[in-house]
């Protein structure tokens, strides 16, 4: 996932940080977790993050998609809404994470929709709905992101997600 060319920021966001000389769509990944996992944004802004992961190699012993792995999925997406929301002068730090199962899935793709619930000054609040290829809720979750302001020390960070 380090390698994102197609993420759809809004431009005023992509401007933002370009005037802090951050180009915003090469730096942006989720992390080396959702590298070595396989997710994949396809949509950012801070009222709707889109992503897929594949369910192959993130699977438990009985050949179900990882909860764990939809808890990553949801966390990453959650926190890109927030530090989208918190802008570059903040950093998104999640500090609760809860996750609903609703159905296994053995193969394909999973897709992750976060929207917000709450956007604040200091958290941001984002529901994370995940569904099979033939649009099932698999996972429902609720991630609540504090909003830090950036420090020297934070070395320039634009997000903690994930």
């Amino acid at each position: 996932m380090g390698e994102q060319h197609d993420v759809k920021f809004p431009q005023e966001v992509v401007d933002e940080y370009a005037a802090l000389g951050v180009d915003l769509p090469s730096l942006f990944s989720a992390g080396h977790l959702g590298t070595r996992m396989g997710v994949e944004i396809l949509e950012a802004s801070a009222e709707r993050v889109v992503a897929t992961m594949p369910v192959e190699g993130n699977t438990q012993p009985y050949g179900l998609l990882h909860g764990g792995a939809s808890a990553v999925l949801a966390e990453t997406l959650g926190s890109i809404g927030a530090m989208l929301h918190g802008g570059s002068s903040k950093i998104a730090v999640g500090v609760d994470l809860n996750c609903t199962h609703h159905r296994g899935v053995r193969s394909g793709l999973v897709t992750g929709v976060a929207t917000p619930l709450h956007r604040g000054r200091s958290t941001a609040t984002y529901e994370i709905v995940i569904s099979d290829e033939q649009e099932r809720r698999v996972c429902s979750a609720r991630l609540t992101c504090l909003l830090r302001d950036v420090k020297p020390a934070d070395g320039g960070r634009t997000s903690a997600a994930g």
